[in-house]
């Protein structure tokens, strides 16, 4: 019979292994839910300089169309489709499916 080296009898090497095992796969919180939460940080960040830069966007808009006249009649041409009287307006559609 092969003998087993003492070291696996040590009461310090025991208790840490079986430490280690725990906490890295046994816990509530092991290695995998901690990389997880890592990954869901990392993209709630993406998120936020995204949304943040939408704000800064929106911002900009928002004080270009309280000062600048030629800005608001370009927003409501755009957005609203209105029209100067004595006017036609003409709505030119890309089709989706091309044949």
């Amino acid at each position: 019979m092969k003998r087993i080296p003492t070291i696996l009898y040590n009461k310090y090497v025991l208790t840490t292994a079986f430490f280690a095992i725990w906490m890295l796969f046994i816990d509530q919180r092991d290695v995998f839910y901690v990389w997880q939460q890592k990954h869901q940080l990392q993209t709630l960040q993406l998120k936020k300089q995204y949304y943040e830069a939408q704000i800064k966007q929106v911002q900009s808009d928002l004080d270009n169309l309280q000062h600048n006249p030629a800005a608001i009649e370009k927003f409501a041409r755009e957005k609203y489709l209105m029209k100067k009287p004595n006017e036609d307006v003409f709505i030119m559609e890309d089709d989706v499916f091309h044949n």
